[in-house]
């Protein structure tokens, strides 16, 4: 193999061009890498003459990779990001847990979990300094992927080979139903009872709506579907008689006695496992293993560990 010097190659020119490529814009990723635009595109342009490659299609109104550029920009990507290994590695000395933690919750667990978990974590972690995210779960595993985000709390299972998952808790599932509704008069119920049309689900992307369905086992047409943007306004719809719905027992906490249009009733072979998940070339993973075992010693009341 012929060899190839390194001397025109920077981490830094490396860094503009995926950030072109996340903005689609040399104005604002200049912004975001604190240079100017013409010190930026002039960078990038000289990176193109080193690889002798045209990274961007450059027009008035758009900016995109060549077909050429996204496979490289990609493996920028990789380079960057095994550059902050380098350095998260070497900081590891002082305290893996120390500093800046990154954290990514699931949209349906964030609310109703983290007000109570932030208290236990600072009398645990008196160092450890939190940026918390809450969002859907695609989305989020492409921040962890991209070294956007240190951890996440997701329902497990989830998509991908670089990611290790550490079970924490299972979170039991109730039906909420209108009080109104033949099912509300039941103790308990069994998942075959949910089949039916009054079935609501969150819209697509939010893990609980596959979660729901599965553990239902439906397949409601589109054109059939009554959907909700949120568990807020999913139980806003259970309330005003809607129908009915899977709810994580955690965010039915504070509702008092639920609400006088809403009763909750007991689904014992319904649940879910939320786990914390994190690149597996992290090197903190030894830190954020025996984080997991930390939280399952502190499981939130209504759920139960879920040991690996």
């Amino acid at each position: 193999m012929t060899y190839v010097a390194l001397s025109g190659l920077s981490l830094r020119d490396i860094e503009y061009v995926v950030a072109v490529d996340d903005l689609r814009n040399f104005s604002r990723a200049a912004e975001r890498c604190g240079v100017s635009q013409a010190g930026l595109s002039e960078q990038v342009r000289k990176l193109e003459a080193l690889l002798g490659v045209v990274l961007f299609e450059r027009t008035r109104r758009h900016v995109v990779p060549t077909p050429d550029g996204a496979r490289l920009i990609a493996m920028g990507r990789d380079v960057i990001a095994a550059a902050r290994a380098m350095i998260e590695m070497a900081h590891t000395q002082s305290g893996p847990l120390e500093g800046l933690l990154r954290i990514g919750v699931i949209a349906t667990l964030g609310p109703y979990y983290v007000p109570s978990l932030l208290p236990l974590l600072r009398r645990a972690y008196p160092e450890l300094k939190l940026q918390l995210t809450d969002s859907l779960t695609a989305p989020m595993l492409r921040m962890l992927q991209q070294d956007d985000l240190d951890l996440i709390f997701a329902a497990l299972p989830v998509p991908g080979d670089t990611f290790h998952c550490a079970p924490v808790f299972g979170e039991p599932f109730l039906a909420a139903l209108p009080v109104s509704h033949a099912l509300a008069r039941k103790k308990t119920l069994l998942m075959h009872d949910l089949e039916g049309p009054d079935l609501l689900l969150l819209e697509e992307g939010h893990c609980l709506r596959d979660q729901a369905l599965s553990l239902c086992g439906v397949s409601p047409q589109r054109d059939q579907q009554r959907l909700a943007t949120s568990l807020e306004m999913l139980w806003h719809m259970i309330g005003a008689g809607e129908g009915y719905s899977l709810i994580p027992r955690l965010a039915l906490r504070n509702r008092g006695e639920w609400d006088d249009l809403i009763s909750v009733v007991s689904v014992p072979d319904a649940s879910r496992t939320i786990g914390l998940v994190w690149r597996k070339s992290d090197p903190r993973g030894t830190a954020f293993t025996e984080f997991a075992r930390f939280l399952r010693d502190h499981v939130p009341e209504g759920c139960r560990v879920v040991h690996t």
